[in-house]
């Protein structure tokens, strides 16, 4: 399968001495399942209606460029395919930045934990439900239930989807939240979503921005959960065997990716 890169939406916000943040998400061409989306970023409804599809709290503290050619559906008929060619969307978590592109892709079969499904659909507090008041064709997935993998529990493939793709529990930041990893030709990637927010946080190669932190425990919904993942993806980086692991946000490793 091939994997690329897309940044779905920067933002200025990222931390004293940091390059803007970025939307990393994931387009996988898979052999016979069509293209699948790992996130979706920002997307047409949030140009089209910022303060009602982000809120002025998000505008005002991450401060979105709001590109259109950084949609993920610009992005994907850039490459050559048609929206339609998307026939699923995964996603980490259902908070603004990773699903505004939803719209976009309406006939997509959506992938998520049955736990964020069930904390966002009302659409309250950190959720805004302008990315999927369509009625997103949603694939929940209940428990814990699956097998370990890189020294994760509760891994499992997705209906409909090759082996090569599976969901990681990574629970903490939001009720469901979840990495996804990926066995591209050069090995396993994870997409670990927003269970950390800056490479130092795995690589013990130094200090972060303390803000990043003050974000994630704004953010939080289970720290003791959220920080023991954070330990997990400590030790997956170290395995000899181990998966390429990034953030969703962070910019330096985006630029490292395929």
């Amino acid at each position: 399968m091939r994997v690329h890169s897309l940044n779905c939406g920067t933002m200025a916000s990222a931390g004293a001495g940091e390059p803007p943040a970025v939307c990393h998400c994931l387009l996988i061409e898979t052999d016979a399942d069509g293209l699948v989306l790992v996130d979706t970023g920002l997307g047409t409804v949030n140009l089209k209606d910022p303060a009602g599809s982000l809120g002025e709290d998000f505008l005002g503290w991450a401060r979105p460029v709001l590109r259109s050619e950084e949609t993920a559906v610009h992005q994907v008929e850039q490459l050559g395919f048609a929206a339609s060619d998307v026939r699923h969307v995964v996603v980490t978590h259902l908070h603004r930045d990773h699903c505004g592109g939803l719209p976009d892709f309406p006939d997509a079969s959506v992938h998520l934990h049955a736990a964020e499904h069930e904390a966002a659909l009302p659409g309250e507090g950190i959720y805004l439900n302008a990315a999927y008041a369509h009625g997103p064709k949603w694939v929940t997935y209940a428990g814990l239930a699956g097998d370990e993998w890189m020294g994760f529990a509760g891994v499992r493939a997705l209906d409909g989807l090759p082996p090569e793709i599976l969901m990681v529990p990574l629970l903490g930041h939001t009720p469901g939240h979840v990495g996804v990893a990926v066995q591209s030709e050069d090995g396993w990637l994870l997409h670990a979503g927003d269970a950390y927010f800056h490479r130092n946080e795995l690589h013990d190669a130094g200090e972060w921005p303390e803000g990043l932190d003050q974000l994630q425990a704004r953010a939080e919904t289970d720290r003791t959960q959220r920080l023991a993942n954070r330990d997990r993806l400590r030790e997956a980086v170290r395995r000899p065997d181990g998966p390429v692991v990034f953030s969703a946000h962070d910019p330096v490793e985006f630029a490292g990716r395929p």
